[in-house]
């Protein structure tokens, strides 16, 4: 047993004695500030999440947090609170929110937690606008504002970035506005989280990768949602990203009473993601319209050229035509002059060149005679000559002629070896013999 004046707690009365040193310091609860983060939904109806006071840079340790726990029936309460102010708060990671809760201590973890009892929606409102005001004097100071307007949108934007989350409704209904079209559109789609911490980074960093895959214009979509769940499309780091970027950037985000600071910098902005995806079928269709226009003025216009350079021909025809046959009649007039005068001449010259052709004959006549002499005598000669040198002449007189065993005359005694055969041919045949020795003259010629 425990002694009478033995001051020993156990740790359950230790927790107790916190408990009620709490409830009755602050016995009406307080209001506290700060932002939401790792926030969870029990499946019992509980929401669970710390309440930090952030410092910069964002993501740094916080300066302080508390532990919040949100029961089922005050989140009821919360809900129909925020419902009565048109549901513009959903608590998420990132929120800013201002909160009223009593300051409990949790004796089975041993730690000191706010138990959340309502909230105030015109403390976030205040904020977000508060910070929607301050990126958009920013812009129009530095220039940005309508920068991305300045980019030109071409008039056949076939090849689109979509900038969303994928598999969202907003990505289904920007995807069948496309498939509908019946046109031949390329989507790059580049994934990101809308909503939620760090979400302003993520779209920023998936439009620049948009920008960077060569499309013709970015479309930068999600669906509606609450103030805060919008509130990524406000952020400076989403409108700078779309107002230096060098595509043309449509935005479709939230609902048609929705408008974003995203929406103000974009190049064209439009109610929801359908619309921004209508917008560009819309231009390209525009586009075919007017093309169509062309090709029928174009058409009617040759037809008409047609029609009146056939008038022309057929007066040019006509003109020629006349023309042709006046030319004719003073032709065949010319041709029947000038064939009698030819004829005519053509008499007299032939008589004269029957009379030159006589005696071109009788010349020819006598020139063929001493030239075919003068031939029969030079013939004569030749056949001497070639009598004279006739190798059978020469092999009657006893000359011979000798070759070697591969038909080659034998001239010098360089043409032969010891041991080879010769033929040598005489008047009355040949003889085959072979060189047993070879001698030069000892005398050389002079």
């Amino acid at each position: 047993m425990r002694a009478v004046n033995d001051q020993t707690l156990t740790v359950s009365e230790l927790g107790t004695l916190v408990r009620a040193a709490l409830e009755q310091a602050m016995p009406h609860g307080v209001w506290v500030e700060g932002e939401i983060r790792g926030l969870t939904r029990s499946r019992n109806g509980h929401v669970y999440f710390d309440l930090i006071e952030p410092t910069d840079p964002p993501g740094a340790t916080p300066a302080a947090t508390v532990p919040v726990v949100l029961f089922r029936e005050s989140r009821d309460r919360v809900n129909r609170l925020l419902k009565r102010h048109g549901d513009p708060i959903r608590m998420n990671d990132g929120v800013r929110i201002r909160i009223q809760g009593m300051v409990d201590f949790y004796p089975p973890q041993g730690r000191i937690q706010l138990r959340m009892s309502a909230i105030d929606p015109t403390y976030t409102l205040g904020r977000l606008a508060a910070e929607r005001d301050a990126v958009m004097a920013m812009l129009a100071e530095t220039g940005l504002l309508r920068a991305n307007a300045d980019q030109r949108l071409p008039p056949v934007p076939l090849r689109v970035g979509v900038v969303t989350s994928i598999g969202s409704a907003a990505h289904a209904d920007i995807t069948t506005v496309f498939d509908r079209s019946g046109l031949a559109f390329t989507l790059v789609e580049v994934d990101t989280a809308v909503q939620g911490t760090g979400a302003e980074r993520g779209v920023a960093a998936a439009l620049r990768a948009a920008t960077e895959a060569g499309v013709d214009v970015v479309i930068v979509a999600r669906g509606g949602g609450s103030k805060t769940d919008l509130a990524t499309f406000d952020h400076e780091i989403v409108a700078r990203a779309i107002a230096t970027a060098t595509t043309p950037v449509i935005t479709g985000i939230g609902h048609d009473i929705d408008r974003s600071v995203a929406d103000e910098v974009a190049h064209t902005a439009t109610t929801t993601p359908t619309a921004a995806a209508q917008t560009v079928v819309d231009r390209v269709n525009a586009w075919l319209g007017r093309l169509a226009e062309h090709e029928h003025a174009v058409i009617t216009g040759g037809r008409r050229a047609i029609a009146r350079a056939e008038h022309r021909v057929a007066l040019v025809r006509r003109g020629i035509v006349g023309a042709a046959l006046s030319a004719v009649d003073r032709a065949d007039r010319r041709v029947g002059h000038d064939t009698a005068r030819l004829a005519r001449s053509a008499r007299r010259a032939d008589a004269r060149s029957r009379a030159q052709l006589d005696l071109a004959v009788a010349r020819i006549d006598v020139a063929c005679r001493h030239a075919l002499r003068r031939a029969s005598d030079r013939i004569e000669v030749v056949e001497a000559k070639v009598r004279a040198l006739d190798p059978a002449v020469a092999l009657a007189r006893g000359w011979s002629i000798t070759r070697t065993d591969d038909g080659r005359l034998v001239r010098s005694l360089t043409d032969l070896r010891i041991g080879a055969a010769i033929t040598t041919r005489i008047a009355d045949g040949t003889a085959t013999s072979t060189i047993t020795g070879i001698e030069a003259n000892e005398e050389q010629p002079p």
